[in-house]
């Protein structure tokens, strides 16, 4: 299981290599209420067990996502752990929503 993490992560951040590659923030597709929605419905369980509240694992002091580039990737990322099955465009969905709670990444 360890090894497969490490694989994930690793076609991950070779992903996230092209997202960072791509112009704008968050390219503006995803709709924030419709990714509140799924982030409520899909993520918030799972980030409660991690770390106690919901809304903290974004806003911790040692958070993985610093770049929109990360939060794509991290999203992928739990898209898949989960199963949760998200089209590309809930990904973005997600996201737009992440960005505009938590994130206000700067262009």
């Amino acid at each position: 299981m360890h090894v497969a993490r490490i694989i994930a992560t690793g076609l991950l951040l070779a992903g996230a290599a092209d997202v960072a590659a791509q112009p704008g923030m968050l390219a503006g597709d995803g709709d924030a209420q419709q990714g509140r929605v799924l982030v409520e419905r899909d993520c918030n369980a799972c980030h409660v067990r991690l770390v106690g509240d919901a809304g903290r694992i974004y806003t911790r002091d040692d958070r993985r996502v610093r770049t929109p580039a990360q939060l794509r990737a991290q999203i992928a990322y739990c898209n898949t752990q989960l199963g949760t099955g998200y089209f590309p465009e809930d990904e973005e969905h997600v996201a737009a929503w992440l960005e505009q709670r938590y994130y206000r990444f700067k262009p």
